[in-house]
C-alpha cells in the first residue's frame, strides 16, 4: 500500500483551503489503495494563539515548535512514497524542508490555492510579515515532481519553475452542500456572504452598496455573515455566526442571494472563486465580482451575475430582490455547474491520476 505523507499547517477540518482542495478527496483515495499520514504544524490550542494579536512570546515558542516538527518529519521522509505538500511546509520563509523532502527519495506534489507568492497575513499577524518570505513559493514549486494548481491564472505564475504542472480546482462535495429551498424564500429576504476573517475585508467594500439596499427595501431584506460571530455593521442590523462545520450547509441555504465581492487586484486573480462555489452547489443565486476564475465559473445572466463596479451590484442585487422567479432559475442552473464542473464527483479521477502517476502506474 503506498504510504502518504501530508505535510500542512492545520489539523484536519480546520482550513478551508485544506478542505476543498484535498481533505475531502482522501476517502476516496484511500479506497483506491492509498495510506495516508497527516503532519500538520498548530494544534487547536497553538491555532487559537497564534492568530490572535500580540502573544509574542507565545507566538515564537509555537514557530520553534513547528519547526521541530517538521525537523522530525525530514528524518522520516524517506519512509514514505509520496510527500503531499499544501502551500507550504514550514511558516518560516525558508525552503529548507521542501528540498529536503524533494531529495528524499520520495516523489513530492506541491498543491496551492491563492496567489501565495504574495504578502497576504492575517490581520492579527502583520507584524510577523517579514519572517514569512512569500516569495520561497516559487523555489518550492521547483522542489516538487508535480504542482497541482486551483486555476489556470496560479499554473502560469508555477510553470516557468517547474514544468509538470497541473489544474485541478478547489471543489464542492455536492453529496453535502445540496439544495434546501424550503430554508429560503421566506420574508425578509437574506442577502447572505461566506469567508474567513481574513476576508471580512472584501465583504466590507459592498457595505455601502448594502446600506442603500437596507434604505431602499427596509424590512423586505435581512443581511447575514459567515465566519466571525463578532462582527458587526449597525446600519445593516447584520447577523453574524462562526462557521461550523454542522450547521454550514444549513446556514448557506437560508441565503436568498449569497454575495462574493473582491478587488481587482493581483491576489483576487489567483482566487479560486471557493465563496461562490459554496453558493451555488445550494442553489443559491448568486452573484461574483468580475474577477479571475470567476468569469469562467458565471456565465452571467445563465447561472448567476457577474459585477464589475458598485453601479452593477447595486443594480444586480435589487433585481434578484425584486424577481424570485430570476433567484430560482439562476440558483439552480448555478447547481449544475457545481455538480458537472466543480464537484468532487468531477475532479476525482483527476487526483486518482496523479497520485497513480507519483507510484509509477
Amino acid at each position: 500500500m503506498p504510504e502518504v505523507l501530508i505535510l500542512c499547517d492545520h489539523r484536519p477540518k480546520r482550513s478551508p483551503s485544506q478542505r476543498y482542495r484535498f481533505e475531502q478527496y482522501l476517502p476516496y483515495l484511500k479506497e483506491q489503495g492509498f495510506n495516508f499520514t497527516w503532519s500538520f504544524l498548530l494544534s487547536e490550542k497553538d491555532d487559537t494563539i497564534f492568530y490572535t494579536p500580540g502573544k509574542f512570546v507565545k507566538k515564537v515558542l509555537i514557530l520553534l515548535k513547528s519547526f521541530f516538527i517538521r525537523w522530525k518529519d525530514s528524518r522520516r521522509f524517506k519512509n514514505f512514497d509520496i510527500i503531499f505538500i499544501q502551500r507550504e511546509a514550514s511558516f518560516l520563509g525558508t525552503s529548507y524542508f521542501e528540498k529536503r523532502a524533494f531529495k528524499s527519495g520520495a516523489y513530492v506534489i506541491f498543491d496551492f490555492d491563492d496567489s501565495i507568492w504574495l504578502s497576504d497575513t492575517s490581520p492579527g499577524n502583520k507584524k510577523w510579515e517579514f519572517i514569512k518570505k512569500p516569495e520561497k513559493f516559487f523555489k518550492n514549486v521547483a522542489n516538487a515532481h508535480l504542482v497541482i494548481a486551483g486555476n489556470a491564472y496560479l499554473a502560469e505564475k508555477a510553470k516557468p519553475y517547474n514544468s509538470n504542472t497541473i489544474i485541478i480546482p478547489t471543489t464542492i462535495d455536492t453529496s453535502i452542500h445540496i439544495p434546501k429551498p424550503e430554508l429560503r424564500n421566506k420574508f425578509p429576504l437574506t442577502i447572505g456572504w461566506s469567508g474567513s476573517i481574513s476576508t471580512i475585508k472584501h465583504f466590507e467594500t459592498l457595505v455601502p452598496i448594502l446600506v442603500r439596499i437596507k434604505q431602499r427595501y427596509g424590512e423586505k431584506v435581512k443581511f447575514k455573515l459567515i465566519g466571525d460571530r463578532h462582527y458587526k455593521n449597525e446600519k445593516l442590523e447584520i447577523t453574524a455566526l462562526d462557521w461550523k462545520e454542522e450547521t454550514e450547509v444549513d446556514e448557506l441555504n437560508t441565503f436568498d442571494i449569497g454575495i462574493m465581492p473582491l478587488p481587482e487586484d493581483e491576489w483576487s486573480e489567483g482566487k479560486c472563486g471557493l465563496k461562490g462555489l459554496s453558493y451555488m452547489a445550494c442553489g443559491v443565486s448568486t452573484i461574483m465580482a468580475q474577477v479571475g476564475v470567476n468569469r469562467k465559473i458565471i456565465r452571467h445572466g445563465t447561472n448567476g451575475f457577474l459585477s464589475e463596479n458598485d453601479y452593477e451590484w447595486y443594480n444586480l442585487i435589487c433585481e434578484l430582490v425584486e424577481t424570485k422567479w430570476l433567484r430560482q432559475e439562476l440558483g439552480e442552473a448555478a447547481r449544475e455547474t457545481v455538480v458537472s464542473k466543480y464537484s468532487v464527483e468531477a475532479n476525482k479521477h483527476l487526483y486518482l491520476e496523479a497520485f497513480k502517476k507519483a507510484i509509477g502506474k
